[in-house]
């Protein structure tokens, strides 16, 4: 096996590029965001398919307090000249993961939220002392960094923010915000959702609605939560899903890249094995394996060439979704469940604006979620997505992984219904 440095769980685009990690080229995405006129670019994939490091190379790319060329030297992105030039470190960015907001108590929850925008203010303390930023602004700043700003101060303090990076560099922001949809789908497991809901709106709504001092946005996630009018209201917006048309290939590693890792570490006879395990998902006309999969698998194997494939992502993601599914008693979903374990495909409802309230989610805002976290894929054939006459859409279980943890979370379903006659 060849000694290559594998990022497992390394998300900051500048450290895998100064300390020698393997990376694939995803510059593209930078091209394809410049060129959209859209001024809220959402992206929903699947945890685990290189959301986070992809906002990380957006701020490097763009952060005007930085010297990138450097980082980008010898990546895609650097054959566009102009985009460099026009782009490149010429823009003030903020950058907020919501990502952490993963708390059992609403209160808790709201405790680090005030703790991530803390920080936010800390990186840009140089704020403070501009003569060129409103004083009340600053002060406001300041009770944000210190953390004892009033609700009305957090649920405003992106705008406040993007205004004073405005009025200070005389140039507008681009805005990166992170798993948006975390603390909400913790919010639903932990029986606060409408609180939680009531305050991700707010600050989305302030952000985004007719803010003169963005160039522009990129919002990630899970799902799309249309529903619940986080976005209503908002200037040139679009949704940039898996079942869409834009950045597929930006996000999970294509066949030709998980080939190039395999080759470049020596393990390219393992193709097979980790093709059946970790591949399986459809972006549109791409086959996508899960980068996360990929970079454990092939690290273990560089340690161990005899070891086997086994779940990485089971205890990474919200695994509770599917337990939550096969357990909602008022819903026969039986036949598809066999169909699913079997190999085959299920003929379902698909809608791109569903939510994490479980409690009030239909049998298709289920699927949905099972198809936009990644536990299902969409069937396709010759470069096309099948769909049935009424526009629902075939989905299968996309690859071996995936199946143990459906396995997993029925066996628990009925193990607990055992538990229960017993009592």
């Amino acid at each position: 096996m060849k000694k290559v440095m594998i990022p497992i769980g390394e998300e900051n685009f500048e450290k895998i590029r100064t300390r020698g990690f393997h990376y694939i080229d995803k510059t593209r995405l930078i091209q394809e965001l410049v060129e959209d006129s859209f001024t809220v670019n959402l992206i929903t994939r699947p945890r685990r398919f290189g959301k986070t490091l992809a906002m990380s190379m957006l701020k490097n790319f763009f952060d005007i307090r930085k010297d990138s060329r450097k980082l980008f030297e010898g990546l895609e992105i650097t054959k566009h000249e102009t985009i460099c030039r026009e782009w490149m470190n010429q823009y003030p960015v903020l950058f907020l993961s919501f990502k952490d907001i993963a708390n059992s108590k609403y209160a808790d929850a709201c405790n680090q939220l005030a703790f991530n925008l803390s920080s936010l203010c800390i990186e840009h303390e140089y704020l403070k002392d501009s003569d060129k930023v409103d004083k009340v602004d600053k002060n406001c700043f300041e009770r944000l960094m210190e953390r004892t700003a009033d609700r009305t101060e957090v649920d405003n303090s992106l705008f406040i923010l993007t205004r004073m990076l405005y009025m200070h560099y005389g140039r507008p922001v681009i805005l990166l915000i992170d798993e948006y949809d975390v603390p909400l789908a913790k919010a639903s497991e932990y029986g606060y959702y409408e609180e939680m809901l009531d305050r991700i709106r707010t600050i989305m709504s302030v952000v985004f609605k007719t803010n003169d001092f963005l160039q522009f946005a990129v919002v990630t996630g899970c799902l799309r939560l249309a529903k619940e009018s986080i976005f209503t209201g908002t200037n040139h917006f679009k949704i940039n899903s898996i079942a869409g048309k834009r950045y597929l290939d930006c996000f999970g590693f294509t066949a030709a890249e998980t080939d190039r890792i395999l080759k470049d570490t020596g393990c390219s006879d393992k193709a097979a094995a980790l093709q059946s395990w970790y591949d399986g998902y459809h972006f549109g006309i791409y086959d996508i394996y899960c980068p996360w999969d990929v970079l454990n698998y092939v690290s273990d194997l560089m340690k161990d060439p005899k070891i086997v494939p086994e779940s990485y992502w089971k205890d990474t993601s919200h695994n509770d979704i599917i337990r939550k599914f096969v357990g909602r008693e008022d819903m026969d979903i039986s036949e598809q469940l066999e169909a699913l374990l079997s190999g085959r495909s299920v003929c379902v409802e698909i809608r791109e604006d569903t939510n994490y309230n479980f409690a009030q989610a239909t049998e298709a805002d289920l699927w949905s979620i099972l198809y936009f976290t990644g536990y299902l894929t969409a069937v396709r054939t010759d470069d096309q997505i099948q769909e049935s006459k009424d526009g629902r859409i075939f989905l299968t279980i996309p690859n071996k992984e995936i199946k143990t943890i459906f396995d997993d979370a029925i066996v628990e379903r009925f193990k607990e219904d055992i538990e229960l006659k017993k009592v």
